[in-house]
Order: structure tokens, then sequence, then C-alpha cells
């Protein structure tokens, strides 16, 4: 390895060491949580790729892993948006438990649907005896309680931001925590009545394109934490004085295309 790529190594190395003590100066336990679930996606790749079994057609662990990527990137979301508020208002009482509620709450979910994954059987839809039927409602529950934390933290960024008036990227994060909470939660419900179609569908993502799926809707639903925020950032960089207007613009988009994939979600 000549010296030009070790720079190149050192380099990134600094970068990245840098990139996370920055996450975990905003916030340590989410980080230090969201590095567990990415550690767990190890074994769990390694089961993928010897464990054969399905359900529904699926590997056995795939919802299990995309489970643990997803909950990986709501923390990790969650702990960078913690900068937008003031020390006080980031250890206090209220904002604590907001995130033992992420933790407890996602935690639940990852490892009831891992030790499914384990035994062979589905996680969600699950309700062939009152234990399971209980426990897909619980997952139901701990979900609303999950997304809900967004709109709460949405609300103390609104009322204790550090910045007046605020940046166009702080005006993103609040409207993306929100519709997070609110298109999340609107099509959670909608998936919890209606199962996706069998099959492994499309690449990486599972979804079916045919109709019938809900899923591609709750992505975006879950995801405006990390879209509509990125979208405020760009914007604010690079739009000038026009960047509020953009902004609108790219939400109305985004929810009318969430609004276009629940519709067609619904179709059978």
């Amino acid at each position: 390895m000549n010296s030009s790529n070790l720079t190149l190594l050192d380099a990134a190395r600094y970068v990245s060491r840098d990139f996370i003590a920055e996450f975990a100066r905003r916030h340590r336990a989410l980080v230090i949580y969201a590095g567990l679930m990415v550690g767990l996606m190890v074994p769990t790749l390694v089961l993928m790729a010897f464990d054969e079994r399905t359900t529904r057609e699926v590997g056995v662990w795939a919802k299990p892993l995309k489970f643990m990527a997803s909950t990986a990137l709501f923390s990790l979301s969650t702990a960078w948006f913690m900068d937008l508020l003031p020390e006080s208002v980031r250890t206090s009482h209220a904002n604590r438990a907001m995130t033992w509620t992420v933790i407890l709450t996602s935690a639940f979910e990852v490892a009831y649907i891992s030790i499914q994954g384990a035994l062979g059987a589905p996680s969600h839809y699950n309700v062939a005896d009152a234990f399971h039927a209980a426990m897909f409602s619980l997952m139901a529950v701990a979900a609303v309680m999950l997304t809900g934390t967004q709109a709460f933290l949405a609300w103390q960024i609104f009322v204790h931001g550090v910045q007046r008036p605020r940046p166009v990227a702080t005006q993103a994060v609040i409207v993306g925590l929100v519709l997070t909470f609110v298109l999340a939660t609107a099509s959670g419900f909608m998936l919890g009545a209606s199962q996706p179609p069998a099959g492994v569908g499309l690449p990486v993502v599972g979804w079916h394109a045919t109709g019938g799926d809900i899923r591609p809707a709750h992505f975006l639903g879950v995801h405006a934490q990390q879209f509509i925020p990125l979208a405020g950032f760009l914007l604010q960089r690079f739009a000038g004085h026009a960047a509020g207007l953009w902004l609108a613009a790219f939400v109305t988009a985004y929810s009318a295309a969430w609004l276009m994939l629940a519709v067609a979600g619904l179709q059978s």
C-alpha cells in the first residue's frame, strides 16, 4: 500500500471518528443504541446466508434485518436533531422519557420480530392464538408510541429551538418530524389491516409493484424524518431566498406521493 493510499485511509478514519463523536455529543445514549442495532445486523446477515427457511416465501431473517437498519437510522436521526435544542431541554426529564420511549419501543419490536424469525414464525399478522394476537396489538401500540416521539421532538424544537427566526433547515426538521408521526401512523394502521402480498417482491425493499402493498407509502411516512430535513438543508444551502417556497413545494409533492402510494396500496 503506497503513501497516498495510507493518507486517504487516515483521512477517512479521522472523518468517521469526528462524525461519530459529533453524533455522540448530540445524544450519546441514542448513538450507542444505534451502534448496537448495527452490530446485531452482522450476525443477522450471517444467519441470512446460511438459514434457508422462509415465511411467506421470504427469508426468516429479512424482516429482523430491515427493522434493525431502520431502528439504527431512526435513532441516529433523532440524536442529530437534538442539537437544535438548548442543553437544559436536551437533559430534561421529558426529553429523557422521550429518548427511552424510542429505545424501549423499538427494542421490543426488533426483539419480538427476531425471536419469531428464529422460530420460523411470522410476527406481523400472526393472530393464531391469544398470545400472538396480543403481541401483534402490542407492536402496533409500540409503533405509535415510537413515531409519537417525533411529534414531541418537533414540538420541543418549535417551542425551545435555539435559533430565531427559524432557518429553513430547522423548519424542514419540524415538518419532517410531524409528518413522520402523521404519515407513518396512518399508513401503519392501513398496513395493519391489509397484509402485503406474499413473495420476495422488489430487490432489497421487498415491495410489490402490482398493488395491494402499503409498504411503499409506509416507507415514505417513516423516512420523512430524513428526507424532508435533508431537502431543507440542501435548499437552505443552495436555493437562497427562495428556499422556503421550494421547501413548501417539496413537502406538498412528498405528501402527494405518499397519498398516491397509499391509495395504490389499498388496491387489491
